[in-house]
């Protein structure tokens, strides 16, 4: 039970009530038409908002409303596999003379809101394979939460009365219902086979994933991102109606598809071919390009996402074409068939009962099959085109050790925005803004290489390429992913890669894209520090250049972990060490934006949207003010330096403390005010600070004391050393002008 804003916008609130009844055994719901904001300012008054519509669910379980005892969300688990989940009609929207109107359900609506058993399964008798009661994956396959609530069946995501109009639509529209007219066999059947697809889009706005909209007052679809979680309260819509959700929809949205494909189909230059066949079959032709998109990792998947239509559209091609019934064939769409070793790749344990291990190596061992198939399929000069936006490294090191097998290297890269800002995945999180477009060629015969000549080449390739990156505007993680691309040239062109030190070890893809990230990592800080001026940063240590990465992309606002996460591993360090160790990053769970469907079963189902697509959980630089360990910016057990910016943090302390002999005394012993990197840091953290903060000032305050104690002078005045970069201040002289 949840009480719910049922819209919210600046002159309309309307607010799900939900109260005890008389004897203390039940609840009443009720509909509040503007209720009075409360609280001083803006922030009060959301926060005063938040726990109106807060319900009661939380992360430990659910509340009851009548004597305040709570159920653990294990509880609720057991309940929903025991089938003893069930929902109420809480609110009826209707369209008023000045739009939408709510109010509570009438007995009249609760009473035709219930179809019996047996009139469903009469309705069903004569619907090819009868209801859609095919399997869910599962509970430990990837985005799928409502198996754990006892939703075993496909059948189980809609209600009874949502059953009975799917079945009735797909009665009328289903198979071939436009009679052939002479010399128009193909338009019947396409236009058959849109309606069809205005099917599966009604029952994509009709099941019981569906969400209310508060602030467009409209129905959400079921696949908001790219899972099916739990949902506390749902919204059900008349699919007669003309608002969205209906079959009034359904029939603009595909017009919409087919009118854009028109497009594309008209051109005299076009001729497409559809097939339905593994990647793996031979291909009889030779082609000049292989374009693919292929399956990001561990990130969605598909087919059993896939599954929610396909249940759909099996019971409705019947009729259609011989070749349609062919591909729907199967009770479910096609998964790894362990058997004959071929499928949908993905890497999902759960497939594999439960073995990560062998669940990862079936994926690069399918990928580098498919991607043999495509070399075979290429004319000696043809290329492959890989496009990818996945931002986790283990992805991209099963991707490129897959293309390096199947006997490609790389001959080029673009990041091409090619991804929506506005989509869901988007929305907070860091899944790439751009796709990496990746060229590839045939490797001709090549003797292995060795890793320090590799790695010389790919520093040679990328510098030019990091520098037309910056200035197109390329940031944060996309940034660091489409340097890739131009790094593997060198790595790909040689079958193996040799450690020089060791000829027994070779150099793996993962050692390799380590040494490209820390690169791209030191260009961008370089760039932070010396403001565009440098190329590289050399000698700051890893927490500081983190630190630094951070600051410049997000600033002090909350930021998506999976980015967060990448920064770290080209730093090498890991987000759990700067939350625990070094103090320097702070969880602050996940966010919503107020017009976000509010209905989704936060508590569960965080940790795992953070796991798929980075933008579950969030994470923030704590402030240097909130820095108050007693050990900051002082070296760690065994003699291990203080990180650069610890130092800042506690010279800011005991400046703001008024404490100038402590200052002092911390300058000197430490040799900052002659430490060049010292200096550019204090600018830079200057430049990145708010004009007018508390900190700003106190920054500028240090620099200037720093600079007249070293006797030097600030930062960017044209400073020249002369010397070799690590050798102390006896070996390198500056002139200064």
């Amino acid at each position: 039970l949840k009480t719910r804003w049922l819209c919210k916008k600046d002159r309309k609130r309307v607010l799900l009530t939900m109260v005890p009844d008389a004897d203390g055994s039940g609840v009443v719901f009720g509909v509040q038409n503007d209720p009075p904001p409360n609280g001083g300012n803006a922030a009060q008054r959301r926060e005063h908002d938040r726990r109106l519509g807060a319900g009661t669910m939380s992360r430990t379980g659910a509340t009851c409303p009548c004597c305040g005892a709570i159920t653990t969300m294990a509880d609720v688990r057991f309940e929903g596999r025991a089938g003893r989940l069930g929902a109420t009609m809480t609110a009826v929207v209707v369209d008023g003379p000045k739009g939408k109107e709510y109010r509570v359900p009438t007995d009249h609506e609760r009473a035709v809101a219930e179809v019996s058993e047996e009139q469903l399964r009469a309705l069903y008798a004569d619907v090819p394979f009868g209801l859609p009661e095919e399997p869910l994956p599962s509970k430990e396959a990837l985005g799928f939460r409502v198996p754990l609530y006892g939703f075993d069946t496909w059948r189980k995501l809609f209600t009874d009365r949502q059953l009975t109009s799917l079945a009735v639509f797909l009665k009328t529209t289903s198979g071939r219902i436009v009679q052939p007219i002479d010399n128009f066999e193909d338009w019947a059947e396409s236009i058959s086979a849109y309606l069809v697809s205005m099917l599966d889009r009604l029952a994509n706005q009709n099941s019981s994933i569906c969400r209310w909209n508060n602030r467009g007052e409209k129905i959400e679809g079921t696949f908001s991102r790219f899972a099916l979680p739990i949902v506390w309260d749902f919204a059900e819509t008349n699919p007669l109606g003309d608002a969205t959700g209906g079959y009034h929809s359904a029939l603009e949205w595909v017009s919409r598809v087919v009118s854009h494909a028109f497009l594309a189909a008209a051109s005299p230059d076009s001729e497409s071919t559809t097939l339905c066949q593994s990647a793996l079959q031979p291909s009889s032709e030779q082609f000049d390009i292989v374009l693919t998109d292929p399956p990001y990792y561990d990130a969605i998947p598909y087919s059993d996402l896939m599954d929610f239509f396909y249940v759909w559209l099996r019971r409705s091609i019947p009729g259609l074409s011989a070749e349609a019934e062919a591909v729907f064939s199967g009770a479910l769409g096609p998964k790894w068939d362990h058997d004959g070793s071929d499928g949908e790749l993905i890497d999902d344990a759960s497939r594999f009962d439960g073995d990560k291990e062998q669940s990862k190596q079936n994926y690069e061992d399918g990928m580098a099959r498919s991607f043999r198939a495509c070399h075979a399929a290429l004319q000696p000069d043809g290329r492959l085109v890989v496009v990818f936006a996945n931002k986790q490294p283990d992805a991209w090191e099963t991707l490129v050790a897959a293309l390096i097998r199947a006997g490609f290297v790389v001959d080029g890269s673009w990041p091409i925005q090619t991804e929506m800002g506005t989509r869901t995945r988007s929305l907070g999180s860091a899944a790439l803004a751009s796709s990496v477009w990746i060229v590839c060629k045939k490797r001709p015969a090549a003797r292995p290489g060795w890793d320090n000549l590799v790695l010389g080449e790919m520093r040679d390739n990328i510098t030019r390429q990091l520098h037309d990156f910056w200035d197109a505007g390329i940031r944060g993680p996309d940034f660091v992913w489409a340097a890739t691309g131009p790094a593997l040239e060198a790595f790909s062109k040689h079958p193996i890669v040799k450690k020089a030190n060791d000829p027994d070890q070779l150099m793996t893809v993962s050692a390799f894209l380590r040494e490209v990230r820390r690169m791209v990592v030191d260009f961008v800080v370089g760039r932070v520090l010396t403001g565009n001026g440098q190329d590289t940063a050399t000698g700051l240590d890893d927490v500081t250049t983190y630190y630094l990465l951070h600051r410049h992309d997000f600033g002090m606002d909350e930021a998506p972990i999976g980015g967060c996460i990448l920064y770290a591993l080209s730093c090498n360090l890991s987000d759990a060490a700067l939350v625990n160790q070094h103090d320097l990053l702070a969880q602050s769970g996940r966010t919503r934006a107020d017009d976000e469907p509010e209905a989704e079963d936060e508590a569960d189902d965080a940790s795992e949207e953070a796991d798929e697509t980075g933008g579950g959980a969030k994470v923030k630089l704590k402030p240097w003010h909130r820095r108050q360990g007693r050990n900051l910016g002082l070296e760690a057990p065994g003699g291990r330096p203080a990180p650069l910016i610890d130092q800042v943090h506690k010279l800011m302390h005991l400046w703001r403390a008024g404490d100038q002999v402590k200052v002092n005394d911390y300058l000197d012993s430490r040799g900052l005010p002659r430490n060049a990197l010292f200096n550019q840091l204090l600018q830079a953290l200057i430049e990145l600070a708010a004009v007018g903060s508390e900190e700003r000032s106190l920054l500028e305050a240090l620099s200037n004391h720093a600079a007249a104690r070293g006797d030097v002078q600030a930062p960017r005045q044209g400073r020249l050393r002369l010397g070799r970069a690590g050798q102390g201040d006896d070996k390198c002289h500056e002139l200064q002008h």
